[in-house]
């Protein structure tokens, strides 16, 4: 008999597991023959109390259910048609698995390197402030995902089995609480090894992962895409082309409007990474005057407030928010300054960091209209380069106290930061757009009325956050979800414009293989 159970724990009885057993036993009958499994996990801090809500589900009398139901048990596929996918990211692997599983090769193409050998550019970055175009923390083994927070909460819900994408991370060594915390994520120093696990299975299937292969050209038959080139000259066929090359891959959207594929410039958000010392989020979220314990993760925060700028509306809101983490450098070619964020799985930095980004609208390009779909792209990188050339030319990135920057003032000083390449004094305002740095301020103070203590010059924002999202779409059919103008080509993912994180882009992945295999490869589902 299953029966289920739900419980306001102390944080110390939530996560401390002989504790929350104790908890558990004290519920059930003395001596009952009962497994218990947790399926619903929450932080409650809305009051001075802290609590903790859990769900559970109590099997008396019965053995309990397998932890997942996902089964890595894939066909050998190394005979079979073949799919070509672009970018090894959340979409690509997800995608790539999905064929699989049908009977399909999948031929992964990614323009960077494994995730061992991508660490060295990594570094690279960091210590000596050098960017290598094909491998740093945009692209590469996993995608921009790879080394971040690894976020796993979506709103996506309606486009995929959220449940199936995380049983799938599960089985391939991501650690059982993301089944049912409310806010799951893996951390950076956990997605690698999850990664190469995903590109293992593809290999052992019989599908190839390819690395250091750069897609340079289209080959198009009439109007179908039936393959492409790599830089080296290979040519590569496929019954169609998945395309998941992320938000950053500037030169695939070139690619595209030279070939006259249609490409739409969109809408994105701009904006900084600000960073508190993490013990003052903490203090701010659970109403605690010094530590927050040993049972209490590390706090976050979503904040979110309308700007009037010029008699216009204009959305700013906090993005990738990640506590007890790092601010690093996201550049993807000399020359330009781009931050992010990324979280260990134990978050325990003490450094709370968030991109704070505005809506950048399609209106505010004006003076890019001769650049056609590209004009949101082009606005990107002018202002990544401006940054850049502002502060001097590396990855040392520009940077001022909040408080400071809301009143116009310089900083004489800056706080301590997360961030390895070094930061630099700057009035913040030379480098953001006008309205960008308008929406900012006024949001900084409304935010501060929100949580009390947030507007503080123990703040510091450092710039820019500008690839929250692709400033390209590539149109595709909805119900197909195969390209307006070209057949057999399916983008797919957040370079696409279709998703925002690692579970949406993977759903996307899935969806659009499905939708390839059905349209091309007659595969009922």
């Amino acid at each position: 008999m299953k029966k289920t159970l739900d419980l306001k724990l102390r944080p110390e009885e939530a996560f401390d597991e002989d504790r929350f057993n104790e908890v558990i036993q004290r519920k059930l009958k003395p001596g009952a023959n009962a497994g218990v499994r947790v399926v619903k996990r929450s932080i409650d801090a809305r009051q001075a109390t802290v609590w903790v809500r859990v769900q559970v589900e109590v099997y008396q009398n019965e053995p309990l259910p397998e932890l997942i139901s996902y089964r890595k048990e894939y066909p050998d596929v190394s005979a079979a048609k073949q799919v070509i996918i672009v970018g090894a990211g959340p979409a690509g692997l997800f995608a790539a698995l999905r064929l699989i599983e049908k009977g399909i090769k999948p031929i992964v193409l990614e323009r960077g390197k494994d995730v061992r050998s991508r660490r060295r550019d990594l570094a690279a970055i960091n210590k000596d402030h050098v960017v290598n175009p094909d491998s740093n923390y945009c692209f590469g083994e996993g995608g921009a995902g790879t080394y971040s927070d690894g976020k796993l909460y979506t709103r996506s819900k309606k486009r995929g089995d959220v449940q199936r994408i995380l049983e799938i991370l599960v089985a391939h060594g991501a650690r059982h609480e993301i089944l049912y915390d409310a806010h799951p994520h893996i951390g950076t120093n956990k997605l690698p090894q999850i990664v190469t696990a995903l590109r293992e299975s593809i290999l052992e299937a019989g599908g190839e992962v390819r690395f250091d292969s750069k897609v340079v050209d289209l080959v198009l038959t009439g109007d179908e895409l039936t393959g492409v080139k790599l830089a080296d000259g290979e040519v590569i066929k496929g019954e169609g082309v998945i395309l998941a090359t992320g938000h950053s891959a500037r030169d695939i959207f070139e690619l595209l409007k030279s070939r006259k594929v249609a490409i739409e410039a969109k809408p994105f958000a701009l904006g900084v990474r600000i960073e508190h010392p993490q013990q003052l989020i903490d203090k701010i979220q659970y109403s605690c005057e010094n530590d927050r314990g040993p049972y209490l993760p590390a706090s976050s925060y979503a904040l979110v407030n309308q700007a009037m700028v010029n008699h216009t509306k204009r959305g700013v809101f906090s993005f990738c928010m990640c506590p007890g983490g790092f601010i690093v450098p996201a550049a993807t070619s000399p020359g330009e300054i781009v931050v992010n964020g990324m979280s260990p799985s134990r978050r325990d930095s003490r450094f709370a960091n968030s991109g704070i980004v505005a809506a950048v609208e399609l209106n505010d390009l004006r003076h890019l209209q001769k650049y056609g779909e590209m004009a949101a792209l082009y606005f990107q990188k002018e202002i990544e380069q401006k940054a850049c050339a502002l502060a001097g030319g590396k990855q040392t990135a520009p940077a001022q106290r909040m408080v400071d920057f809301v009143e116009n003032r310089i900083s004489t000083s800056l706080p301590d930061t997360s961030y390895q390449p070094g930061i630099l004094s700057m009035d913040m305002k030379e480098v953001l757009p006008y309205f960008i740095a308008e929406s900012l301020r006024q949001s900084f103070k409304a935010f501060g009325k929100k949580m009390k203590g947030y507007y503080t010059n123990e703040a510091q924002i450092i710039g820019v956050e500008s690839r929250t999202s692709s400033p390209v779409r590539i149109p595709r059919n909805k119900e197909t979800l195969e390209h307006v103008g070209l057949k057999r080509l399916y983008p797919c993912g957040e370079g696409a414009g279709y998703a925002g994180g690692i579970v949406s882009a993977a759903m996307d992945g899935e969806r659009c293989a499905e939708a390839l295999m059905s349209q091309y490869l007659k595969v009922e589902f």
